[in-house]
């Protein structure tokens, strides 16, 4: 009977460290709300798609990029944001400032910049219609 317990506690054990990176993860990760997507009617095979980009205190996105199609503006409507933008400038964008990203962007930087408060952007992107596929994790 003991040993069963002892296995039990094992397994509960387990279950419970594996379990916490993931819950950890969760509480640190972006969440993307889409906003707009409306093809762009004097702009054929192009369309307009925005997005809202909430951060948690101290959450980040991963390395990533856009689809290759796509110029992007983003604009922080709360908050303060930490970006880079291929070989461009670190730079934290306050609320009220905005930058762009060129099509084939590789966005290595995008995070809250405070660890204590959330911070929201916007993020407006021309793309083509056809493509559905926003973000790709940088490998």
């Amino acid at each position: 009977m003991k040993i069963r317990t002892l296995v039990a506690v094992a397994c509960a054990a387990l279950a419970v460290a594996a379990a916490g990176p993931v819950s950890a993860h969760d509480v640190r990760a972006e969440t993307v709300t889409p906003k707009f997507n409306q093809a762009i009617p004097n702009i054929p095979g192009k369309s307009l798609v925005a997005v809202e980009v909430d951060y948690a205190a101290g959450a980040a996105s991963p390395p990533h990029m856009h689809a290759k199609s796509a110029f992007i503006y983003a604009y922080v409507i709360s908050g303060a944001i930490e970006s880079k933008v291929n070989d461009g400038e670190t730079r934290i964008y306050k609320a009220g400032e905005s930058w762009s990203e060129p099509p084939n962007a590789t966005h290595s930087i995008s995070r809250n910049a405070s660890k204590s408060k959330p911070a929201k952007l916007l993020a407006v992107f021309v793309v083509d219609s056809d493509d559905k596929v926003l973000t790709t994790p940088v490998k």
